[in-house]
Protein backbone atom coordinates (compact mmCIF):
# COMPACT_ATOMS: atom_id res chain seq x y z
CA UNK A 1 0.00 0.00 0.00
CA UNK A 2 1.14 3.56 -0.77
CA UNK A 3 0.06 7.10 -0.26
CA UNK A 4 0.79 8.57 -3.52
CA UNK A 5 3.58 11.17 -1.74
CA UNK A 6 6.47 10.63 -3.93
CA UNK A 7 9.84 10.67 -1.89
CA UNK A 8 12.31 11.35 -4.36
CA UNK A 9 12.78 10.92 -8.67
CA UNK A 10 15.36 8.74 -9.97
CA UNK A 11 16.51 8.00 -13.74
CA UNK A 12 15.98 4.43 -15.07
CA UNK A 13 19.22 2.82 -15.27
CA UNK A 14 18.03 0.60 -18.13
CA UNK A 15 15.18 -1.36 -19.41
CA UNK A 16 14.66 -4.67 -21.19
CA UNK A 17 11.80 -6.43 -22.33
CA UNK A 18 11.70 -7.99 -18.19
CA UNK A 19 13.30 -5.93 -16.29
CA UNK A 20 13.98 -2.49 -14.97
CA UNK A 21 16.69 -0.99 -13.29
CA UNK A 22 16.29 2.81 -10.66
CA UNK A 23 18.56 4.91 -9.82
CA UNK A 24 18.22 4.31 -5.83
CA UNK A 25 18.19 7.59 -4.45
CA UNK A 26 19.87 8.50 -0.84
CA UNK A 27 17.34 8.38 1.11
CA UNK A 28 16.15 4.61 -0.11
CA UNK A 29 19.75 3.03 1.58
CA UNK A 30 17.40 0.91 4.00
CA UNK A 31 15.75 -0.89 0.39
CA UNK A 32 16.76 -4.41 0.36
CA UNK A 33 15.20 -7.21 -1.82
CA UNK A 34 11.42 -8.26 -1.50
CA UNK A 35 10.62 -4.48 -1.15
CA UNK A 36 8.04 -3.02 -2.58
CA UNK A 37 8.59 0.58 -4.37
CA UNK A 38 5.93 2.48 -6.40
CA UNK A 39 7.96 3.25 -9.95
CA UNK A 40 5.50 6.07 -11.57
CA UNK A 41 2.49 4.70 -9.55
CA UNK A 42 3.69 0.40 -10.85
CA UNK A 43 4.24 -1.30 -7.51
CA UNK A 44 7.14 -3.05 -8.13
CA UNK A 45 9.01 -5.65 -6.21
CA UNK A 46 12.68 -5.46 -5.62
CA UNK A 47 14.46 -8.21 -7.16
CA UNK A 48 17.96 -7.30 -5.97
CA UNK A 49 20.10 -4.14 -5.81
CA UNK A 50 23.34 -2.82 -5.98
CA UNK A 51 26.12 -0.47 -7.01
CA UNK A 52 23.00 2.15 -6.13
CA UNK A 53 21.02 0.52 -8.72
CA UNK A 54 17.32 -0.82 -7.59
CA UNK A 55 16.61 -3.46 -9.96
CA UNK A 56 12.88 -4.70 -10.93
CA UNK A 57 11.50 -7.67 -12.69
CA UNK A 58 8.37 -7.09 -14.90
CA UNK A 59 5.91 -9.44 -16.59
CA UNK A 60 4.30 -8.17 -20.11
CA UNK A 61 1.18 -7.81 -18.06
CA UNK A 62 2.83 -4.75 -16.26
CA UNK A 63 4.77 -3.92 -20.19
CA UNK A 64 1.33 -3.94 -21.58
CA UNK A 65 -0.81 -2.00 -19.15
CA UNK A 66 1.37 0.77 -17.91
CA UNK A 67 3.99 3.33 -19.87
CA UNK A 68 7.23 1.23 -17.84
CA UNK A 69 7.71 -0.68 -20.98
CA UNK A 70 8.39 2.63 -22.81
CA UNK A 71 10.71 3.97 -20.84
CA UNK A 72 14.06 4.39 -21.55
CA UNK A 73 17.60 4.79 -19.85
CA UNK A 74 17.86 8.35 -18.27
CA UNK A 75 13.66 8.71 -18.23
CA UNK A 76 13.00 10.29 -14.75
CA UNK A 77 10.06 8.13 -12.56
CA UNK A 78 8.60 9.05 -9.23
CA UNK A 79 9.41 6.74 -7.11
CA UNK A 80 7.65 6.00 -3.57
CA UNK A 81 8.48 2.93 -0.55
CA UNK A 82 5.35 0.88 0.95
CA UNK A 83 3.71 2.54 3.87
CA UNK A 84 5.13 1.40 6.64
CA UNK A 85 2.38 -0.35 8.99
CA UNK A 86 3.21 2.54 11.53
CA UNK A 87 4.03 5.93 9.40
CA UNK A 88 1.61 8.82 8.72
CA UNK A 89 -0.92 8.64 6.00
CA UNK A 90 -0.86 11.40 3.58
CA UNK A 91 -2.22 11.53 0.02
CA UNK A 92 -4.90 8.32 -0.14
CA UNK A 93 -4.62 4.49 -0.72
CA UNK A 94 -3.15 4.03 -3.43
CA UNK A 95 -2.35 0.01 -4.33
CA UNK A 96 -0.18 0.58 -6.88
CA UNK A 97 -2.65 -1.40 -9.47
CA UNK A 98 -2.53 0.28 -12.72
CA UNK A 99 -5.78 0.22 -14.63
CA UNK A 100 -4.73 1.80 -17.76
CA UNK A 101 -2.71 4.69 -19.61
CA UNK A 102 -4.13 8.07 -19.85
CA UNK A 103 -3.21 11.08 -22.12
CA UNK A 104 -1.92 14.39 -21.21
CA UNK A 105 -4.58 16.83 -23.17
CA UNK A 106 -2.73 20.29 -21.65
CA UNK A 107 -0.66 20.93 -18.91
CA UNK A 108 -0.65 24.92 -18.57
CA UNK A 109 0.54 27.29 -16.13
CA UNK A 110 -1.83 28.94 -13.74
CA UNK A 111 -0.65 31.26 -11.07
CA UNK A 112 2.90 29.89 -9.57
CA UNK A 113 1.27 26.05 -10.32
CA UNK A 114 -0.03 24.31 -13.48
CA UNK A 115 -3.68 23.37 -14.39
CA UNK A 116 -3.46 19.72 -15.83
CA UNK A 117 -5.60 18.11 -18.05
CA UNK A 118 -5.68 14.00 -18.60
CA UNK A 119 -7.91 12.20 -20.92
CA UNK A 120 -8.57 8.85 -19.06
CA UNK A 121 -9.46 5.51 -20.45
CA UNK A 122 -12.86 4.70 -20.90
CA UNK A 123 -12.89 2.02 -18.30
CA UNK A 124 -11.68 4.06 -15.35
CA UNK A 125 -13.37 7.12 -16.48
CA UNK A 126 -16.22 6.30 -14.53
CA UNK A 127 -14.62 6.34 -10.99
CA UNK A 128 -13.26 9.77 -11.79
CA UNK A 129 -15.14 12.67 -9.72
CA UNK A 130 -14.66 16.12 -9.07
CA UNK A 131 -13.19 16.62 -5.77
CA UNK A 132 -12.58 12.71 -5.55
CA UNK A 133 -8.88 11.22 -5.30
CA UNK A 134 -6.64 9.96 -8.35
CA UNK A 135 -2.93 9.04 -9.19
CA UNK A 136 -1.17 10.03 -12.12
CA UNK A 137 1.89 8.40 -12.40
CA UNK A 138 2.29 7.73 -8.57
CA UNK A 139 1.63 11.03 -7.62
CA UNK A 140 -2.09 11.62 -5.36
CA UNK A 141 -4.30 14.07 -6.65
CA UNK A 142 -7.11 16.07 -6.18
CA UNK A 143 -10.09 16.20 -9.22
CA UNK A 144 -10.84 19.73 -9.87
CA UNK A 145 -13.17 18.78 -13.19
CA UNK A 146 -14.45 16.02 -14.58
CA UNK A 147 -15.58 16.54 -18.86
CA UNK A 148 -16.50 13.76 -20.80
CA UNK A 149 -13.10 11.21 -20.03
CA UNK A 150 -10.90 14.16 -19.44
CA UNK A 151 -10.53 15.40 -15.77
CA UNK A 152 -8.55 18.45 -14.69
CA UNK A 153 -5.93 18.44 -11.82
CA UNK A 154 -4.87 21.52 -10.35
CA UNK A 155 -1.07 20.76 -9.72
CA UNK A 156 0.26 23.21 -6.60
CA UNK A 157 4.42 24.71 -7.03
CA UNK A 158 5.17 21.73 -4.58
CA UNK A 159 4.29 19.26 -6.82
CA UNK A 160 5.75 20.54 -9.84
CA UNK A 161 9.23 20.62 -8.37
CA UNK A 162 8.95 17.36 -6.73
CA UNK A 163 7.16 15.01 -9.07
CA UNK A 164 7.98 14.19 -12.98
CA UNK A 165 4.01 15.78 -13.63
CA UNK A 166 5.02 19.41 -13.90
CA UNK A 167 7.29 18.58 -17.16
CA UNK A 168 4.34 16.40 -18.76
CA UNK A 169 3.63 17.95 -22.62
CA UNK A 170 0.47 17.05 -24.55
CA UNK A 171 0.16 14.04 -25.85
CA UNK A 172 2.45 12.47 -23.26
CA UNK A 173 1.03 8.85 -21.36
CA UNK A 174 0.93 8.42 -17.78
CA UNK A 175 -0.70 5.66 -15.62
CA UNK A 176 -3.72 6.18 -14.08
CA UNK A 177 -5.17 4.77 -11.12
CA UNK A 178 -8.93 5.71 -9.83
CA UNK A 179 -9.49 5.44 -6.28
CA UNK A 180 -9.87 2.42 -4.59
CA UNK A 181 -13.16 3.00 -2.61
CA UNK A 182 -15.14 4.43 -5.67
CA UNK A 183 -13.81 1.50 -7.73
CA UNK A 184 -15.36 -0.88 -5.02
CA UNK A 185 -18.64 1.19 -4.42
CA UNK A 186 -19.51 0.97 -7.83
CA UNK A 187 -18.58 -2.92 -8.28
CA UNK A 188 -21.02 -3.53 -5.33
CA UNK A 189 -23.35 -1.46 -6.47
CA UNK A 190 -23.07 -2.81 -10.24
CA UNK A 191 -23.48 -6.92 -8.67
CA UNK A 192 -26.70 -5.60 -7.10
CA UNK A 193 -28.77 -7.19 -4.10
CA UNK A 194 -27.49 -10.54 -3.47
CA UNK A 195 -30.41 -13.25 -2.67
Amino acid sequence: MFTGIIEATAAVRARTGSAIAVALPTEFKDVQAGNSISVSGVCLTVAYRENGTMHFDIVPETVRCTTLGRKNEGDIVNIERALPAHGRYDGHMVQGHIEGVGTVVANKEEGEGKRLSISVPEACARFVIPKGSICIDGVSLTVTSVQGDCCGIALIPETCRRTTLGALHEGDSVNIETDILVRTIAELYDRGPRV
